[in-house]
């Protein structure tokens, strides 16, 4: 069994450090740099898991835009992640991250504790491909306005992160079970939405 890099810092004690900057302002390019190799997985991670908090009402939208940007380079296959120098630039309040990244450090603990490197062939090459190209379809959900519609595909790109940075190929099953899971939701949640504007319709007709 390959044993975790020693060079590779954990990502609960990354974000730890992140909720304690000082600075008024921390840009991107400095969120990136501070998760080192494992970046990409590392920042899909952090904004997945924000967006499963229960956050103010449009929050998920404001997390959910850097999935789609950073989520189809996963299924890409990009080794790190690339940002357009005017976003790499840009400064963000560490008042509006402070908050949920101090919440998610208990949740990275445990997930971190039950991880570790297995099955290696389902989270390498084709497999982390599946999983990006899962991720960028639900990226673009959470962007979108839907009441309770964000909580499993948000766990399941945050399952997936997770999985990729501890190398951890029973995690992927795992994401591949909320994905399938999302799915469902969604489809669900679709067909009530057409039921009730069909039936909005039909009262419409009868007036």
């Amino acid at each position: 069994m390959a044993a975790p890099d020693p060079k590779v810092r954990p990502l609960s004690e990354v974000v730890r450090e992140l909720s304690q900057v000082d600075a008024p302002t921390i840009t991107l390019g400095q969120l990136i740099n501070a998760f080192g190799p494992s970046a990409l997985a590392g920042l899909l991670l952090v904004f997945g898991l924000a967006c499963t908090l229960p956050l103010p009402p449009g929050s998920t939208t404001v997390f959910g835009l850097p999935l789609v940007l950073l989520a189809p380079q996963l299924m890409l296959n990009q080794p790190a992640p690339w940002v357009p120098r005017r976003l790499r630039d840009r400064p963000i309040a560490t008042a509006t991250l402070k908050s949920p990244f101090a919440r998610l450090i208990p949740w990275l603990k445990r997930m971190e504790a039950i991880s570790r490197p297995r099955l290696s062939f389902v989270v390498n090459g084709p497999g982390r491909q599946l999983m990006g190209l899962i991720c960028t379809v639900f990226a673009l959900v959470l962007i979108l306005p839907i009441p309770l519609g964000n909580m499993l595909p948000a766990a399941t790109v945050s399952v997936f992160s997770l999985a990729l940075i501890q190398r951890d190929g029973v995690i992927a099953m795992a994401g591949y079970a909320f994905a399938a899971a999302s799915i469902g939701a969604l489809v669900l949640a679709a067909n009530l939405v057409a039921a009730m504007l069909r039936t909005a319709l039909s009262a419409i007709s009868l007036t």
